[in-house]
């Protein structure tokens, strides 16, 4: 009889011993699938032989807070050895009925023999606009410094990355002054940025 006793009470202190607790289970963290965001650059690109390309009409009007009626004309200039110009694009936004140079919006971009030549123009460019009485400034688009002249008419920025030189143009009254150069600095960074394929 002490023997039973003796046996349930070491039982019962193994009932009441406590064990340790259970680990929680181990729950997989789930990652969301990485996404490798890549910030377009500005890059001495070929030049397309299309205006969407360079500057698609629906970012020009994004940029400029509104739609500009009328179209897009491109015009492929031709190479002039002369010059040392091996290619050219001319973008026309916004054309009624109107000659080209009355448009209120134009992009340009030409491609030369090498990056001295191409640096070479934008400098004699900016010179002869200064001989005709504009004022220049000069402003970044992306990491890039290029020069904003300030005519009678209108607001051109101009500049040169590589071989490549680009020229955003807006007639005045297009953009208020205050925010002109922030507009075609963008399209100019635009311009010089490839398209990424969607």
């Amino acid at each position: 009889m002490v023997l039973a006793a003796v046996v349930v009470v070491v039982c019962a202190a193994c009932s009441t011993e406590k064990s340790p607790p259970a680990a929680p289970p181990q729950i997989p963290t789930i990652l969301p699938p990485t996404t490798i965001t890549r910030v377009p650059q500005m890059v001495d690109r070929p030049l397309p032989d299309d205006c969407e390309l360079i500057v698609p009409v629906d970012i020009l009007h994004q940029r400029l807070g509104r739609e500009l009626p009328g179209e897009l004309q491109t015009i492929v200039g031709i190479p002039e050895p002369s010059l040392g110009r091996t290619a050219k694009i001319d973008c026309y936004y916004g054309m009624e009925r109107q000659p080209l140079a009355a448009a209120p919006v134009i992009i340009g971009l030409a491609t030369y023999v090498d990056e001295p030549t191409a640096a070479g123009r934008v400098a004699d460019s900016i010179a002869a606009e200064r001989q005709e009485g504009a004022t220049v400034t000069q402003v970044d688009v992306g990491k890039q410094k290029a020069s904003l002249v300030s005519t009678k008419d209108e607001r051109l920025l101009m500049g040169s990355l590589g071989k490549t030189t680009f020229v955003s143009r807006a007639k005045v009254g297009v953009v208020p002054d205050d925010l002109v150069g922030i507009f075609l600095a963008a399209l100019a960074q635009q311009a010089m940025t490839p398209l990424e394929d969607s």
